[in-house]
């Protein structure tokens, strides 16, 4: 049995009362309290199985429309920018984030639409916020095009990640939290960021299985909460962080990659899932992601959208629905 510790970054506040840091047994993060370890014998099994959705998959060319963004960048507006997949763009309190850069294709990766605005005009990024290290999440060559970029862009993201990301790009500066950290932005800085949990866990290659912690993470304004749970799939940490930060007024919550369930249910919510999730959360809004980008999983391409569309027309959505184009700005900030 490996040894159990718990690892925190003692230069950061913990938030949570209490909470020892994040458990590891050896050198693996636990996903909470226990150890979890996806393996290639499921994925073998997903191999072998038959999809029954494999003809209305393939039937479904549906992806989501593109609008051009670069206006919106160059604006000094506080808005939200939905890039693909879990890549976002947050002008919030006057400061520039961006979640969760994958700005290419790649093997195994291929974007089934075009980034809605030239990588080139991604100048300007005061934090860089890195929820994991799964490569739909984190891409070697976005990393180092976004740093020549933006020389004074700060990265924000979790226990151990830092060698990973100076690896890519060395002299990045590197900010690690552990869950309910909340990070040094200095004195005076308009908003607070908060490393908070995800369910869900970590791997690049063949030797690095739960090196790297994997988390969410909640932006406080003088007026708004925004929260952007990363990959996760349901767990108790919803009703963990509603408990500790109350009624959220935004939440960026993934929908797809659900499918089939007997390797997707312990990594993604499927969108019933991420309607209960916000449910409990007590968002004011949803905005969707993590669906129509990529070829993940084995549902149709259309399915996670449509499925929560019907969820909130339904009324079983407690908060107002959002899913933009790639490339539209929300005026965020002015939702009640």
């Amino acid at each position: 049995m490996a040894p159990v510790s718990y690892l925190t970054n003692p230069a950061l506040p913990t938030v949570r009362p209490g909470y020892r840091g994040n458990k590891l047994f050896g050198n693996e993060f636990a996903n909470g309290e226990d150890l979890f370890e996806p393996s290639f014998a499921t994925v073998l099994k997903w191999q072998l199985t038959a999809n029954p959705q494999k003809a209305e998959k393939k039937r479904d060319a549906w992806a989501p429309a593109v609008v051009d963004c670069a206006g919106a960048l160059a604006a000094a507006d506080d808005v939200l920018i939905w890039l693909g997949h879990s890549s976002f763009v947050l002008r919030a309190a006057g400061r520039t984030l961006l979640f969760d850069p994958v700005l290419f294709s790649s093997v195994g990766l291929r974007r089934r639409h075009p980034l809605p605005c030239r990588p080139e005009a991604l100048v300007g990024i005061d934090y860089l916020l890195l929820s994991h290290g799964h490569r739909d999440h984190l891409d070697e060559p976005s990393l180092r095009l976004l740093a020549r970029q933006n020389p004074a862009m700060q990265v924000l993201s979790s226990l151990k990640m830092a060698p990973l990301l100076h690896g890519m790009a060395p002299g990045l500066a590197v900010q690690e939290a552990g869950w309910w950290q909340q990070y040094d932005l200095g004195p005076g800085a308009p908003l607070e960021i908060y490393y908070l949990p995800a369910s869900h866990w970590h791997r690049r290659g063949l030797l690095d299985l739960n090196r790297v912690l994997w988390g969410s993470f909640l932006i406080k304004t003088a007026d708004k909460l925004l929260y952007f749970a990363g990959d996760t799939a349901y767990g108790d940490h919803f009703e963990q962080i509603e408990r500790r930060f109350g009624p959220l007024d935004v939440v960026l919550m993934p929908i797809g990659a659900y499918k089939p369930a007997f390797m997707m249910a312990k990594s993604h919510v499927n969108p019933h899932e991420a309607a209960k999730a916000a449910n409990v959360l007590r968002a004011g809004h949803l905005v969707p992601m993590h669906y129509g980008t990529f070829n993940l999983s084995d549902e149709p391409a259309s399915e996670p959208l449509r499925q929560l569309t019907e969820i909130a027309a339904g009324g079983l959505l407690r908060g107002a629905l959002h899913a933009p184009a790639v490339g539209e700005a929300l005026p965020w900030a002015a939702w009640e």
